[in-house]
């Protein structure tokens, strides 16, 4: 068989990745029928048929679906190739584009990647959040080099991702002036029509305290619900409600938000994955992400 067209390749793979070729045309800055083109040559290359038409859009064959995660790889070792030399060359810090989860606490945030500002290589960080789904797919694009998030890749994502655990923490609850005296005593009894702050639903601490709630038959009054985590702590300090926090980071919000732990929320874990395209964790700020996990799992 004759050497690829990376060309070629590199045509489908842009289609692949945006599901139509009107937006990867967009994102390429080649005509729909030149991508089209591109994409039956590479077909007869292969003699194999790679998309099928879905009413307007485009999906994989399985062939497809071979042939896009073989692309993927090779495109991704491109780019750090041009990365790393393109930082050795200018002596300029290394961007790190990282995508964070709505739902992950800042705090732990602040301490998983401060870690990567002392790395021998200077580095510059790009913290950019949203929804796990949309970093998802800007992590597909390779606009980021990692995604933090509070939950694994869903099964049903459709983006070739791989989780990596990086930390696993108890939740404590914080709670602030005459709030906190109160509800120290009995807890977590004492939670029941006492008011809470809480993040959202869309999170999966939020999910796993509403089960821990039912399990006890504690109601409690829901004041507030947050997708920022430092703003429902910053609510939390004065006095509005308890709140929760990892354990790993309770010194911290004790000093910094002013608040007293009142009880720990015995079976509630907090979980923190590093999303990458790499099924082996090569990329440096991910092996550091590590090791600083590996420093805050011995506090929580």
């Amino acid at each position: 068989m004759d050497p690829l067209n990376h060309r070629h390749l590199h045509c489908f793979w842009a289609v692949a990745r945006e599901g139509s070729l009107r937006r990867a045309s967009e994102r390429v800055l080649l005509s729909p029928q030149t991508l089209s083109g591109q994409v039956r040559l590479l077909e007869r290359a292969l003699g194999r048929r790679l998309f099928e038409r879905r009413g307007r859009g485009l999906v994989l064959t399985p062939d497809g679906r071979t042939v896009f995660r073989t692309a993927d790889e090779i495109f991704s070792l491109d780019r750090d190739l041009r990365e790393a030399l393109a930082g050795g060359a200018s002596g300029r810090p290394q961007p790190v584009a990282v995508g964070i989860s709505d739902g992950i606490p800042k705090l732990v945030v602040r301490r998983l990647l401060e870690p990567l500002l002392r790395l021998p290589v200077p580095v510059a960080l790009l913290c950019r959040e949203d929804d796990t789904g949309r970093l998802l797919g800007a992590l597909a694009l390779h606009e980021l080099d990692f995604v933090l998030s509070d939950h694994p890749v869903p099964p049903s994502s459709g983006f070739r991702a791989f989780s990596h655990l990086l930390v696993e923490s108890r939740i404590s609850f914080f709670a602030a002036g005459p709030l906190a005296r109160r509800l120290r005593k009995g807890f977590p009894g004492s939670l029941r029509g006492a008011p809470v702050l809480l993040p959202t639903g869309a999170t999966a601490l939020r999910r796993s305290l509403d089960a821990w709630f039912e399990e006890r038959g504690i109601r409690p009054s829901v004041v507030a619900e947050f997708d920022d985590s430092a703003l429902m702590k910053s609510f939390g300090e004065r006095g509005h409600g308890a709140f929760p926090v990892p354990s790993i980071v309770d010194d911290e919000a004790r000093r910094v938000h002013g608040a007293v732990r009142i009880g720990v929320a015995e079976g509630v874990r907090e979980r923190t994955w590093a999303l990458t395209t790499e099924r082996r964790v090569r990329h440096p700020a991910v092996l550091e992400l590590r090791r600083a996990a590996a420093g805050l799992a011995g506090g929580g």
